[in-house]
């Protein structure tokens, strides 16, 4: 297949980092000049720019969505995105551990909330999660990415857990709403890699 370059692929390839030729259901979005591909765009355009979420933070929280949704080439994107927004290896590291840990809980507390019984309820978890304690990327970063994963993979107790301790740590909801409306975009994203 040919490449195929238009300013709107080109423009969305550069902004997310990704060095790789354009996956080929983009470049036949780009060969026909289709709608979406622009507001793509401009969707994950504005999404990693929000004023209540720093350039790094976007990168981190964008990068947790890729780990999630198990995506090797926006994984690669999103890091090297990161890096360049001054995200430390420790803070990509703790990146993949809280997309982990959140993964474990998401499941098992799906599984508390959809059963309802007592004995599921009352039963210590026996999860071990010390990185919640003190994270290298804050402990507000660190709820605000596990909100994000937590909604992505569905999970209504962990949503609203972390939704309450975040406005508990003073984080707005104008904050709270940009990390799940970036976190939409890129799971969006993910599908065309």
């Amino acid at each position: 297949m040919e490449t195929i370059v238009n300013d709107t692929l080109k423009g969305l390839t550069e902004n997310i980092r990704y060095t790789d030729e354009a996956p080929e259901s983009l470049q036949q979005m780009a060969k026909l000049d289709a709608r979406y591909l622009k507001d793509l765009k401009i969707n994950v355009g504005n999404a990693l720019a929000f004023d209540t979420l720093s350039e790094k933070e976007s990168s981190l929280l964008a990068l947790s969505v890729a780990i999630n949704e198990k995506s090797k080439s926006l994984i690669a994107s999103f890091t090297q995105r990161a890096i360049e927004k001054g995200a430390t290896e420790a803070e990509i590291s703790e990146t993949w551990a809280c997309t982990s840990l959140l993964n474990v809980n998401n499941v098992f507390y799906r599984f508390r909330h959809f059963t309802k019984k007592e004995f599921y309820t009352t039963t210590p978890a026996g999860i071990k999660m010390t990185i919640m304690g003190n994270p290298v990327m804050g402990k507000e970063f660190f709820e605000l990415m596990s909100l994000a994963v937590s909604a992505l993979n569905g999970c209504e107790l962990c949503v609203n857990a972390h939704e309450e301790s975040l406005i508990r740590m003073g984080s707005s909801q104008q904050r709270i709403y940009d990390a799940i409306r970036l976190a939409a975009n890129i799971r969006g994203l993910v599908i065309w890699f």
